[in-house]
């Protein structure tokens, strides 16, 4: 399983941009995919999944309203939309997969970088 992220970069606060994660290896259809960041000095958190195949999308508090999880199947490709940026939003943002049974997410991207300017 091979997961590439993508499309982070350097933006001023207030503004947007989209990440995105391919995936490939094996069909994806049952998995949940998610999005994480980890900031320097602190751990990796939690910002967003959404199941393959449909179904609910989770946010961390900190990003509803701001960033948006979606999923293009054919292209089997996972994005992250974040608008509204802010400057605590800096970190390194990780795509990850997670197989139906598992408790936790198995599979991960190596991190694209997004900076939020002040």
């Amino acid at each position: 399983v091979q997961l590439q992220a993508s499309g982070g970069g350097l933006v001023q606060a207030g503004g947007s941009l989209r990440l995105s994660c391919a995936a490939s290896g094996r069909t994806f259809s049952s998995y949940a995919m998610g999005w994480f960041r980890q900031s320097p000095g602190k751990e990796r958190e939690f910002v967003s999944a959404l199941r393959w195949t449909g179904g609910s999308s989770y946010y961390a508090d900190f990003v509803k309203g701001r960033f948006t999880i979606s999923r293009d199947n054919a292209k089997n490709t996972v994005y992250l939309q974040m608008n509204s940026l802010k400057p605590e939003d800096t970190a390194v943002y990780f795509c990850a997969a997670k197989e139906p049974d598992s408790r936790g997410f198995d599979y991960w991207g190596q991190g694209t970088q997004v900076t939020v300017s002040s």
